[in-house]
Formats: C-alpha cells, sequence, structure tokens
C-alpha cells in the first residue's frame, strides 16, 4: 500500500537552515528532494549543498518556482519581513503553499494567512516540537493549523519530519504550541524545584529522580531535563532566551483571548530573572541554575 511518506515530493523551498532547520532540510535531501534552500548567514546553509540543496542569496530567488515553501524563521517580526519585505510572497506562485513551521503568535500567523490569501496563495502554521534531535531522527511533533485540505497537501512533506497533526484553523497550531512551552517550561521548573530541595533536605537528587520516574511524577521532562541538571549540562538545545519569548507569547495571547494565566506569568518571572543573571544563552533547564541561586546553592 503507498503511504503519504512514498508520496514524490513535490519543489520545496527552505527558509532558515539554524539549529533546526538544518537537519530538517537535511532529511528532504535524504530523500531525494533537493530543495532550494535560504537563510541569513548564508554559511549556515553551506553544508546542505554538498547533499544536493541549492543555496540561494536571496530568499525570494529561492522560492520562486517552488510548489511548497517552508519556514524556519527565529519569530514572527522575522517571518513576516521575509515575506513582505524581502519579497517572498511576491515571487511566490499563485497556489503554492508556505507551511510555516516557526514559533510565532496565533494572531502573527492569522495575518500572515489573510495577507497570503489575498495573493492566492495558501497557509499553514504548523510549529514543532522535539529540539534539535528530533529534527534530525523526523520525530518531531508537528501542529497544524489551517484548511484541511492544505494540511492534506502538505502531509506527504510533513511525514519526513515527524507526526503532524491538524488542530484547527489558522493559529491553531500556534496555540497549541504555546500550549506545549508552557507545559515544558512550567514542568522544568517544578522539577528543578523540587530536585533542589531533595538536595537541601540531604536526600541524593540522582536517587530521587530514579525513584520518582515511574510514578505519577514521571515525564519527558523529568528524564530528559532532569537528567541535564543533575550532570549541570546546560549547553544550549532551547535557550533560556526562547523559553522566556514563548511564555511572553503565551501570556501576551491569553490577553488577546480574555485568559488569565497566574502560573505561566510565574514563570516567565523566573526565566525573566534568569535572563537578567546571565543565562540567556544556556538550555532552558539552566532554570536550576536561577532557583538554585536563590536558595545560596551551587
Amino acid at each position: 500500500m503507498t503511504t503519504a511518506s512514498d508520496t514524490p515530493l513535490p519543489r520545496i523551498a527552505f527558509l532558515g537552515t539554524g539549529i533546526m532547520g538544518l537537519p530538517m532540510a537535511g532529511r528532504l535531501c535524504a530523500a531525494g528532494c533537493a530543495p532550494q534552500v535560504w537563510n541569513r548567514t548564508p554559511a549556515k546553509a553551506g553544508p546542505l549543498a554538498a547533499l544536493g540543496a541549492s543555496v540561494h542569496a536571496r530568499a525570494a530567488a529561492a522560492v520562486a518556482n517552488a510548489d511548497i515553501v517552508i519556514s524556519m524563521l527565529e519569530n514572527g517580526p522575522v517571518v513576516e519581513e521575509v515575506l513582505f519585505s524581502q519579497g517572498v510572497a511576491a515571487a511566490m506562485k499563485p497556489g503554492a503553499l508556505f507551511l510555516d513551521m516557526a514559533s510565532i503568535q496565533p494572531r502573527e500567523a492569522r495575518d500572515h494567512a489573510a495577507r497570503l490569501g489575498a495573493l492566492g496563495i495558501s497557509h499553514l502554521d504548523a510549529p514543532v516540537s522535539g529540539g534539535p534531535g528530533g529534527a534530525e531522527s523526523g520525530t518531531l511533533a508537528i501542529m497544524a493549523g489551517g484548511k484541511a485540505e492544505d494540511f492534506a497537501r502538505a502531509l506527504p512533506v510533513l511525514q519526513h519530519f515527524g507526526r503532524a497533526t491538524h488542530v484547527g484553523p489558522h493559529g491553531s497550531g500556534q496555540l497549541t504550541k504555546l500550549a506545549n512551552q508552557m507545559i515544558v517550561g512550567i514542568t522544568i521548573g517544578a522539577v528543578a524545584e523540587a530536585l533542589l530541595f531533595t538536595s537541601r533536605g540531604g536526600a541524593d537528587m540522582a536517587k530521587v529522580r530514579e525513584a520518582i520516574t515511574g510514578g505519577f511524577a514521571g515525564s519527558r521532562v523529568l528524564q530528559v531535563h532532569g537528567q541535564r541538571m543533575l550532570e549541570r549540562d546546560f549547553a544550549p538545545r532551547a535557550r533560556m532566551d526562547i523559553q522566556l519569548k514563548d511564555m511572553r507569547n503565551a501570556l501576551a495571547t491569553a490577553q488577546e483571548i480574555g485568559f488569565e494565566a497566574p502560573i505561566t506569568a510565574l514563570f516567565e518571572r523566573l526565566y525573566a530573572e534568569g535572563v537578567e543573571n546571565g543565562l540567556t544563552d544556556l538550555d532552558q533547564s539552566a532554570l536550576f541554575v536561577e532557583l538554585a541561586s536563590r536558595n545560596g546553592m551551587s
């Protein structure tokens, strides 16, 4: 039986080949797609040329003949600038699909969808969770917002990156990603505080983590980020300032829809203080360092 992953891929352009975009575009190369790629810092896209991709100096040139344009850019304002100031929207052919896999605010996604729709271009917001490891292995969780027919059209491409779920209309993918980041950010804080609490009381943090892993407190965050805390391994996978950005986007969206989010507000302040105290470029699990410092623990 033919599956979506067996379907020949359309012509694809990939914009943004940073820590997530590079391995994702590499998976397209491995699938025989030969994407057209662009990055603000051209050197970061260079390794893809050896894999069969065509690297462009201008984003508009990369998208000119693409059926699907994938964006993995830094934030909403950057996506808007690339689309509407650097000429990507104008260069895309009518009927093409803009697949925005960056993490931006839901209202930005809805605005981009409306403006692209006026040009005859389809849009899906499809942010991801799973980090660089998930991007390399093709096991990302993908949350897509937009029209069902556009999701079906994108699915053969998305399945090279991971498991995709259509969660609702435009902006819903970003709303789901914010929910994901709220849970991740809050749970990191809970794990850090709990481990430090047990250490202060005289327990072995490593054994505490081992003991509670199989119970209701067990989670992916306890396994992965908890281990980083034990090893004091705060090399950036998802940086503190990115987690702070996500918490702030969640709070801005909550205000727009009239929703009170006191727990997210508390953790926004904690991540902000960690960033102010020099933890900006460390992994998000470095909230452990901020909480340890508050308690006079090295």
